[in-house]
């Protein structure tokens, strides 16, 4: 999800401010959160939904593999194997996690830390599950001689059925080669959040600084592109990672940020429905990787780095889970070091307790599920 974290970029504004919110430094403290570990032994769990069988079911990027490999965005030269999968809790059971999709690719350094792969899970209808693969590269390096007999696996949205059976389907990092809807930088993929609605798949690209739609015939088509930062920081990436069905029917697009992650600056953007120019929902936030709405109506933020400066993300590093009040005020829910380490994402169950990934960028199968309950 990391694009060229310290690479100079033309600083764009947005149009409409709906409001703005103060540093986290500020924020409010709930009463302290009781989490529970409902499921272990993930290999770097990222994004997590509630299919339409009442099961969560969680996005494993893998540990890569013995190869090919390539060097990513992000400097790191991970190595290929087939090693992601989706994993099916069913709550209250004694059998807690199962692996429903397995062979999945996956990219990763040795050691299998910050892998590269399934990078979120969500459903339209029970028979079609869909699942992002990321890349985090130009769309080209797909074809790199070394690479290109596992290239085409990448940059990919795949689609699951109940027993377990999956397909690739649309090229997400092809379209980001042939169109590079943000127009400024070189073509770089990697396809992040995704959000299943009737007749098409919403994604962002984190690579691309993009939000795109796969229409029910396959043709994919961009919905907006995302500003970067300006002075008085060095200009920095916009690096949506994740993206909501809000209320109102619009989209809510959670941002990381690039290098050099200044404090406070990532943003939730309101992106109309049928697409447009982003405008800051509320800002004040540090690294991003997930944003969703609560029963309450109410946007809750979890950052997978609750501090801001580089790197993006290290394994063990505090994360933090706030929600966003409807005056506009902030409210930690999980504060950093109360359990979130490098949280991956979230979703809300019907008690209305909130399930997150954690660890999930770990390596030896370290990464968690949570149950909060605010």
């Amino acid at each position: 999800m990391f694009r060229h974290l310290w690479r100079p970029a033309v600083a764009a504004g947005v149009t409409a401010l709906a409001l703005t919110l103060v540093h986290p430094a500020s924020v409010r403290v709930d009463a302290r959160a009781t989490l529970q570990v409902i499921a272990s032994g993930l290999f770097n769990p990222r994004g997590l939904n509630f299919g339409p069988d009442g099961a969560l079911y969680v996005a494993e990027a893998g540990s890569g593999g013995t190869g090919p490999c390539i060097v990513g965005s992000d400097g790191l030269t991970k190595c290929y194997g087939a090693t992601g999968a989706v994993t099916k809790i069913v709550l209250n059971s004694p059998s807690a996690a199962t692996r429903v999709v397995t062979g999945l690719p996956s990219i990763a350094p040795a050691g299998g830390a910050f892998a590269t792969g399934a990078h979120d899970v969500d459903f339209q209808g029970l028979g079609n599950g869909y699942v992002t693969i990321g890349f985090g590269a130009d769309p080209a390096k797909r074809l790199d001689p070394a690479f290109a007999s596992v290239g085409d696996k990448f940059g990919r949205l795949v689609r699951f059925k109940p027993n377990g059976k999956w397909s690739f389907e649309e090229d997400l990092a092809g379209f980001e080669d042939l169109a590079n809807p943000d127009k400024v930088e070189p073509p770089d993929s990697n396809p992040y959040g995704v959000l299943a609605l009737p007749g098409r798949q919403v994604y962002t690209d984190a690579g691309g600084n993009s939000l795109n739609a796969v229409a029910a015939n396959g043709s994919i088509s961009n919905l907006a592109v995302f500003p970067r930062g300006a002075a008085p920081f060095p200009p920095y990436q916009a690096v949506p990672t994740s993206v909501a069905l809000g209320p109102d029917g619009d989209f809510y697009v959670g941002q990381l940020t690039g290098g050099p992650f200044p404090a406070g600056a990532a943003s939730v953007y309101r992106v109309p429905s049928g697409g447009g120019t982003p405008a800051v929902f509320a800002t004040g936030f540090n690294k991003i990787i997930d944003v969703a709405f609560g029963p309450d109506g109410l946007l809750y933020v979890l950052e997978i780095k609750a501090d801001p400066g580089g790197p993006p993300a290290a394994p063990g590093a505090p994360g933090a889970l706030i929600r966003v009040n409807a005056d506009g005020s902030k409210t930690m829910i999980v504060a950093p070091g109360e359990g979130l380490f490098t949280p991956g994402g979230m979703a809300f169950g019907s008690d209305g307790s909130i399930y997150v990934t954690n660890r999930s960028i770990d390596a030896g199968g370290a990464g968690t599920v949570v149950k909060i309950v605010p």
